[in-house]
Protein backbone atom coordinates (compact mmCIF):
# COMPACT_ATOMS: atom_id res chain seq x y z
CA UNK A 1 0.00 0.00 0.00
CA UNK A 2 1.50 3.05 -0.77
CA UNK A 3 2.38 5.64 1.79
CA UNK A 4 -0.76 7.97 1.21
CA UNK A 5 -2.97 4.94 1.04
CA UNK A 6 -4.13 6.10 -2.46
CA UNK A 7 -3.82 2.50 -4.13
CA UNK A 8 -3.37 -0.80 -1.91
CA UNK A 9 -1.61 -4.05 -4.44
CA UNK A 10 -1.75 -7.71 -3.46
CA UNK A 11 1.43 -8.86 -4.88
CA UNK A 12 1.52 -11.63 -7.37
CA UNK A 13 5.09 -12.98 -7.37
CA UNK A 14 6.60 -13.46 -11.20
CA UNK A 15 3.97 -10.86 -12.65
CA UNK A 16 5.43 -7.53 -12.82
CA UNK A 17 5.48 -7.36 -9.19
CA UNK A 18 9.41 -4.95 -9.09
CA UNK A 19 7.69 -2.44 -11.90
CA UNK A 20 3.95 -2.24 -9.92
CA UNK A 21 6.08 -1.68 -6.63
CA UNK A 22 8.35 1.12 -8.52
CA UNK A 23 5.01 2.78 -9.88
CA UNK A 24 3.43 3.03 -6.42
CA UNK A 25 6.64 4.36 -4.65
CA UNK A 26 6.92 7.42 -7.68
CA UNK A 27 3.27 7.78 -7.84
CA UNK A 28 3.62 8.86 -3.77
CA UNK A 29 7.18 10.49 -3.74
CA UNK A 30 8.24 11.57 -7.35
CA UNK A 31 11.29 9.33 -7.45
CA UNK A 32 11.95 5.84 -7.65
CA UNK A 33 13.22 3.30 -5.18
CA UNK A 34 16.47 3.48 -5.39
CA UNK A 35 17.59 -0.14 -5.70
CA UNK A 36 15.45 -3.45 -5.53
CA UNK A 37 11.56 -2.07 -4.11
CA UNK A 38 11.24 -5.54 -2.66
CA UNK A 39 14.20 -4.28 0.06
CA UNK A 40 12.95 -0.77 0.61
CA UNK A 41 12.17 -0.49 4.53
CA UNK A 42 9.77 2.77 4.54
CA UNK A 43 8.18 4.68 2.36
CA UNK A 44 5.68 2.01 1.79
CA UNK A 45 3.87 -0.20 3.63
CA UNK A 46 3.88 -3.98 3.41
CA UNK A 47 2.51 -6.75 5.15
CA UNK A 48 6.44 -8.46 5.89
CA UNK A 49 6.46 -4.82 8.21
CA UNK A 50 4.57 -5.33 11.30
CA UNK A 51 3.88 -1.07 11.58
CA UNK A 52 2.33 -1.38 8.52
CA UNK A 53 0.02 -4.47 9.20
CA UNK A 54 -2.88 -2.75 11.39
CA UNK A 55 -3.44 0.22 8.78
CA UNK A 56 -3.62 -2.31 5.65
CA UNK A 57 -5.81 -4.33 7.70
CA UNK A 58 -7.75 -1.54 7.89
CA UNK A 59 -7.76 0.06 4.75
CA UNK A 60 -8.81 -3.31 3.26
CA UNK A 61 -11.36 -4.74 5.21
CA UNK A 62 -13.20 -0.70 4.58
CA UNK A 63 -12.24 -0.91 1.37
CA UNK A 64 -10.82 2.58 1.83
CA UNK A 65 -8.58 2.38 -0.89
CA UNK A 66 -8.59 0.94 -5.06
CA UNK A 67 -7.55 -2.43 -4.69
CA UNK A 68 -5.72 -4.46 -7.70
CA UNK A 69 -3.21 -7.11 -9.16
CA UNK A 70 -2.24 -7.92 -11.67
CA UNK A 71 -1.82 -11.46 -13.28
CA UNK A 72 0.54 -13.65 -15.91
CA UNK A 73 0.23 -16.80 -18.31
CA UNK A 74 0.72 -19.34 -16.26
CA UNK A 75 3.12 -20.79 -19.16
CA UNK A 76 4.94 -18.54 -19.29
CA UNK A 77 5.02 -17.55 -15.70
CA UNK A 78 6.53 -21.15 -14.67
CA UNK A 79 9.31 -20.82 -17.70
CA UNK A 80 10.14 -17.58 -16.25
CA UNK A 81 10.22 -18.96 -12.75
CA UNK A 82 12.79 -21.62 -14.08
CA UNK A 83 15.42 -19.62 -15.61
CA UNK A 84 15.61 -16.64 -13.50
CA UNK A 85 15.30 -18.70 -10.06
CA UNK A 86 16.53 -22.49 -10.65
CA UNK A 87 19.26 -21.49 -13.72
CA UNK A 88 20.23 -18.32 -12.73
CA UNK A 89 22.73 -16.73 -10.53
CA UNK A 90 20.70 -14.05 -8.36
CA UNK A 91 21.56 -10.16 -7.04
CA UNK A 92 23.81 -12.03 -3.98
CA UNK A 93 26.00 -14.18 -6.20
CA UNK A 94 24.84 -16.96 -4.69
CA UNK A 95 22.23 -19.58 -6.25
CA UNK A 96 18.72 -18.94 -5.27
CA UNK A 97 17.89 -20.35 -1.60
CA UNK A 98 20.64 -22.08 -1.56
CA UNK A 99 20.55 -25.81 -1.76
CA UNK A 100 17.19 -25.82 -3.73
CA UNK A 101 19.39 -26.21 -7.25
CA UNK A 102 22.02 -29.37 -5.92
CA UNK A 103 19.09 -30.87 -4.67
CA UNK A 104 17.69 -30.21 -8.35
CA UNK A 105 20.36 -31.63 -10.38
CA UNK A 106 20.54 -34.35 -7.78
CA UNK A 107 16.92 -35.69 -7.64
CA UNK A 108 15.55 -34.60 -10.58
CA UNK A 109 18.57 -35.02 -13.01
CA UNK A 110 17.77 -31.14 -13.89
CA UNK A 111 20.68 -29.17 -15.70
CA UNK A 112 21.36 -25.49 -14.98
CA UNK A 113 23.89 -24.32 -16.83
CA UNK A 114 27.09 -25.17 -15.08
CA UNK A 115 28.28 -22.71 -11.82
CA UNK A 116 27.34 -19.63 -13.46
CA UNK A 117 24.64 -20.51 -15.78
CA UNK A 118 25.83 -19.88 -18.61
CA UNK A 119 27.18 -22.82 -20.67
CA UNK A 120 24.96 -25.25 -22.97
CA UNK A 121 22.17 -27.12 -21.94
CA UNK A 122 19.44 -29.27 -23.13
CA UNK A 123 16.83 -26.58 -21.79
CA UNK A 124 13.64 -28.40 -22.67
CA UNK A 125 14.39 -31.61 -21.03
CA UNK A 126 15.72 -29.86 -18.28
CA UNK A 127 12.39 -27.63 -18.06
CA UNK A 128 9.98 -30.91 -18.21
CA UNK A 129 11.95 -32.70 -15.19
CA UNK A 130 11.62 -28.92 -13.17
CA UNK A 131 7.87 -29.31 -14.19
CA UNK A 132 8.20 -32.51 -12.31
CA UNK A 133 9.22 -30.72 -9.02
CA UNK A 134 6.99 -28.57 -9.53
CA UNK A 135 4.40 -30.47 -8.95
CA UNK A 136 5.62 -32.55 -6.37
CA UNK A 137 5.88 -29.72 -4.34
CA UNK A 138 2.64 -28.63 -5.05
CA UNK A 139 0.67 -31.47 -4.76
CA UNK A 140 2.97 -33.20 -1.62
CA UNK A 141 5.11 -30.74 -0.31
CA UNK A 142 8.12 -32.79 -1.05
CA UNK A 143 10.69 -32.42 -1.14
CA UNK A 144 9.85 -28.81 -0.15
CA UNK A 145 7.04 -26.27 0.43
CA UNK A 146 6.19 -24.91 -2.84
CA UNK A 147 8.07 -21.45 -3.67
CA UNK A 148 6.18 -18.61 -4.05
CA UNK A 149 7.65 -17.95 -7.33
CA UNK A 150 5.79 -21.18 -8.88
CA UNK A 151 2.88 -21.32 -6.47
CA UNK A 152 -0.68 -21.08 -8.47
CA UNK A 153 -1.50 -17.28 -8.87
CA UNK A 154 -4.97 -18.00 -7.72
CA UNK A 155 -3.44 -19.09 -4.27
CA UNK A 156 -1.91 -15.44 -3.98
CA UNK A 157 -5.26 -13.56 -5.10
CA UNK A 158 -7.20 -15.65 -2.56
CA UNK A 159 -5.73 -14.93 0.97
CA UNK A 160 -6.47 -10.90 -0.17
CA UNK A 161 -10.15 -11.83 -0.59
CA UNK A 162 -10.33 -13.89 2.69
CA UNK A 163 -9.55 -11.48 4.83
CA UNK A 164 -11.54 -9.48 3.52
CA UNK A 165 -10.43 -7.20 0.54
CA UNK A 166 -12.38 -6.88 -2.67
CA UNK A 167 -10.11 -6.40 -6.21
CA UNK A 168 -11.35 -3.52 -8.26
CA UNK A 169 -9.19 -4.49 -10.63
CA UNK A 170 -7.11 -7.76 -12.17
CA UNK A 171 -5.09 -6.93 -14.99
CA UNK A 172 -2.63 -8.79 -17.45
CA UNK A 173 1.08 -8.45 -17.64
CA UNK A 174 0.48 -8.95 -21.04
CA UNK A 175 -1.20 -5.73 -21.56
CA UNK A 176 0.36 -4.20 -18.64
CA UNK A 177 0.52 -0.55 -20.05
CA UNK A 178 -3.26 -0.68 -20.42
CA UNK A 179 -4.46 -2.29 -16.98
CA UNK A 180 -1.78 -0.23 -15.58
CA UNK A 181 -3.26 2.73 -16.80
CA UNK A 182 -6.40 1.94 -15.65
CA UNK A 183 -5.56 1.89 -12.33
CA UNK A 184 -3.83 5.01 -12.32
CA UNK A 185 -6.72 6.56 -13.64
CA UNK A 186 -8.93 5.39 -11.03
CA UNK A 187 -6.67 6.96 -8.19
CA UNK A 188 -5.68 10.09 -7.11
CA UNK A 189 -1.59 10.08 -7.04
CA UNK A 190 0.66 12.79 -5.21
CA UNK A 191 2.93 12.39 -8.54
CA UNK A 192 1.92 11.93 -11.90
CA UNK A 193 2.73 8.93 -13.33
CA UNK A 194 4.22 8.63 -17.42
CA UNK A 195 3.39 4.69 -17.86
CA UNK A 196 5.02 5.68 -21.30
CA UNK A 197 8.59 6.97 -19.73
CA UNK A 198 8.62 4.77 -17.22
CA UNK A 199 11.32 1.62 -17.33
CA UNK A 200 10.65 -1.45 -16.43
CA UNK A 201 11.88 -2.34 -13.21
CA UNK A 202 12.98 -6.98 -14.05
CA UNK A 203 14.98 -7.81 -11.06
CA UNK A 204 15.48 -11.33 -12.45
CA UNK A 205 16.49 -10.08 -15.85
CA UNK A 206 19.88 -11.39 -16.60
CA UNK A 207 19.86 -13.84 -13.86
CA UNK A 208 19.71 -16.54 -16.00
CA UNK A 209 20.33 -18.10 -19.76
CA UNK A 210 18.58 -16.82 -22.39
CA UNK A 211 15.46 -18.78 -23.15
CA UNK A 212 16.49 -20.46 -26.53
CA UNK A 213 13.16 -21.68 -27.92
CA UNK A 214 9.69 -20.69 -28.55
CA UNK A 215 7.57 -21.19 -25.40
CA UNK A 216 5.53 -23.89 -26.94
CA UNK A 217 7.97 -26.24 -27.47
CA UNK A 218 8.74 -27.20 -23.71
CA UNK A 219 5.90 -28.34 -23.29
CA UNK A 220 4.76 -31.35 -24.42
CA UNK A 221 1.63 -33.22 -24.02
CA UNK A 222 2.92 -34.58 -20.31
CA UNK A 223 4.22 -30.91 -19.40
CA UNK A 224 0.72 -29.95 -20.58
CA UNK A 225 -0.75 -32.29 -18.12
CA UNK A 226 1.14 -31.16 -15.09
CA UNK A 227 0.79 -27.75 -15.83
CA UNK A 228 -3.30 -28.34 -15.74
CA UNK A 229 -2.76 -30.33 -12.54
CA UNK A 230 -0.69 -27.81 -10.81
CA UNK A 231 -2.43 -24.48 -12.78
CA UNK A 232 -5.85 -25.49 -13.58
CA UNK A 233 -7.55 -22.89 -11.57
CA UNK A 234 -5.23 -19.95 -12.69
CA UNK A 235 -6.30 -21.17 -16.51
CA UNK A 236 -9.56 -20.74 -15.95
CA UNK A 237 -10.42 -17.78 -13.40
CA UNK A 238 -7.98 -15.42 -15.56
CA UNK A 239 -8.95 -16.90 -19.09
CA UNK A 240 -5.57 -17.95 -20.24
CA UNK A 241 -5.18 -20.36 -23.33
CA UNK A 242 -4.40 -23.91 -21.79
CA UNK A 243 -4.78 -25.89 -24.95
CA UNK A 244 -1.99 -23.55 -26.93
CA UNK A 245 0.87 -22.64 -24.73
CA UNK A 246 2.09 -20.17 -27.60
CA UNK A 247 -0.81 -17.64 -27.48
CA UNK A 248 0.42 -15.56 -24.23
CA UNK A 249 -2.59 -13.77 -24.12
CA UNK A 250 -6.03 -13.87 -22.56
CA UNK A 251 -9.08 -15.58 -24.29
CA UNK A 252 -11.80 -13.87 -22.78
CA UNK A 253 -12.02 -10.94 -20.09
CA UNK A 254 -11.53 -11.73 -15.93
CA UNK A 255 -15.46 -11.85 -14.29
CA UNK A 256 -14.16 -10.15 -10.92
CA UNK A 257 -17.51 -11.80 -9.45
CA UNK A 258 -16.43 -14.85 -10.12
CA UNK A 259 -12.77 -14.23 -8.88
CA UNK A 260 -14.27 -13.30 -5.37
CA UNK A 261 -17.27 -16.67 -5.50
CA UNK A 262 -14.30 -19.29 -6.02
CA UNK A 263 -11.43 -17.76 -3.90
CA UNK A 264 -13.13 -16.36 -1.23
CA UNK A 265 -14.37 -19.71 0.18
Amino acid sequence: MTESESVVYRVVPKCACSTIGQIMFYSDHGEFFDGDIHDSKDRMHKWAQEHSQPLIEKNVQAHNSYAFTCVRNPYTRVLSSFFDKVCGIQRNGKRYRGNLVPQLVQKYGIEVGGDDGKQEFDQIASFRRFLLFVRDTIRWRRPMDPDIHWSAMSGHVSTFIVNGGRYDKIFYTETFNDGMQDVLDSIETRHKVDLANIPRFNESEGHGPKRLHPVEDYFDDLSKHLVWEIYKRDFQLFKYDFENPGNKFPISEIDLDEVHAKLGD
